[in-house]
């Protein structure tokens, strides 16, 4: 009994294995499609976007010559003065008065002057004829050129007092906008005193001063060498981010570089310059500085859905050869202009960059090659076109999409 259960399982079981071998192969998956963008070189503006603080052109703080009691307030706070317009009036009387002392000693001075010159010239005509000794000759010369010495000491003098006098009346040095008064009338004020009485700003022209690391700055210098990027001008064009989000109206020139780097940072400071008629830009302001350095020439721009990372966070870029079959590149970016990166190595004008269909792609997979869909991105995105929009959402997407792109 136990040797015929054993001969029916053989049985059932070789039974089993011919119907098995009697069905038909599962057919092979089907090729996948995937969608591409033919990289090609383009001229492209190049723009740093940098944080910067305004200045105005010329800062004067306004500090007393002399020392007094304010008498008077000239000016309105926040009003546009003029150079030599009178701000502060110092009381005056005692500088007065010492101008008047030293007129009185000037013509002291003076009345001498004709005393001691006829004196020395009676003595030098006795000295001929041995009347006077020589001795009293030479006094009285020496009296003559010393009472010429003492009136131009008194003219000095006198001087001295003007120039005080004067001083008590304070006078804006530069022309500009006026801060407020931080002393009112009644105070006293001091020569050498480290607190300024008012602060005047010139903004008619400002300054915009931002930091830029050393090495972009090198890299920049060595593609202009290069002939790779140009300036139409020679010189950078500088826009204006300002606090609120808008664009400044008038566009700005770069003047200048820092000849030294900060030592702390690595950056270099840039000094842009801005026309302001308007008074909208304000010293201490912070703003964001868009600055258009050149165009870069045959650059490969790669839209960014198709460049992707690696596990060691290298850029990578999927494309498909003249055989259909998938090649993996490392390449080299160097900035994302609008919704592309600009890449500096790894591909080449006519490369078929993946940019749809890239999940579970593998190297060396044998693809169909199709058009990525054209979508438009609503308002805030990127740009319009050139990238589907689960490619946008990260580079994934799957095979359906992947299938309707190569239709």
């Amino acid at each position: 009994m136990r040797r015929l259960d054993i001969k029916g399982s053989v049985a059932l079981g070789a039974l089993a294995l011919v119907m098995a071998c009697s069905e038909p192969a599962p057919p092979p998956p089907p090729t996948p499609t995937v969608g591409v963008v033919t990289v090609a070189q383009d001229s492209v503006t190049l723009t740093t976007e940098l944080p910067g603080r305004i200045a105005a052109v010329e800062t004067s703080e306004v500090r007393p010559q002399v020392s007094g009691v304010i008498r008077s307030r000239l000016f309105t706070e926040g009003a546009l003065v003029r150079a030599g317009q009178t701000l502060y009036q110092i009381e005056d009387a005692p500088y007065r008065a010492q101008l008047g002392t030293a007129q009185g000693q000037l013509g002291a001075a003076q009345s001498q002057i004709n005393a001691t010159s006829q004196q020395a010239r009676r003595y030098g005509e006795l000295v001929t004829l041995n009347a006077v000794s020589k001795q009293e000759a030479d006094n009285a010369t020496a009296s003559a050129q010393q009472a010429r010495a003492n009136v131009a000491a008194q003219r000095a003098s006198v001087e001295a007092a003007r120039v005080n006098l004067n001083f008590t009346r304070i006078k804006a040095p530069i022309s500009g906008r006026i801060g407020r008064s931080l002393v009112t009338v009644g105070a006293l004020v001091q020569t050498g005193q480290t607190d300024p009485l008012a602060t005047i700003q010139r903004t008619d022209t400002v300054y915009v001063d931002v930091t830029q690391s050393a090495a972009q700055l090198l890299d920049l210098k060595a593609a202009m060498a290069s002939g790779g990027v140009t300036r139409g001008d020679g010189s950078a064009r500088v826009q204006l981010l300002l606090p609120n989000g808008q664009t400044y109206p008038i566009e700005g020139r770069l003047q200048f570089a820092e000849v030294t780097v900060d030592p702390a940072t690595g950056a270099v400071t840039l000094r842009a310059s801005f026309p302001n008629p308007n008074g909208i830009l304000l010293p201490g302001m912070y703003v964001r500085a868009k600055l258009v350095e050149g165009v870069r020439t045959q650059a490969i721009m790669a839209p960014q859905e198709g460049i992707t990372r690696d596990p060691r966070g290298n850029a990578t870029a999927m494309v498909v050869n003249a055989h259909n079959k998938v090649e993996q590149r490392t390449v080299t970016t160097d900035r994302v202009i609008g919704d592309k990166w600009i890449v500096t190595s790894g591909l080449k004008p006519g490369d078929k960059l993946i940019v749809e269909g890239l999940l579970n792609l593998r190297p060396g997979t044998t693809v169909k090659v199709g058009k990525p869909q054209q979508v438009t991105v609503p308002a805030g995105g990127a740009s319009k076109g050139g990238a589907g929009s689960d490619a946008a959402a990260g580079g994934n997407t799957n095979g359906n999409s992947a299938a309707q792109a190569g239709k």
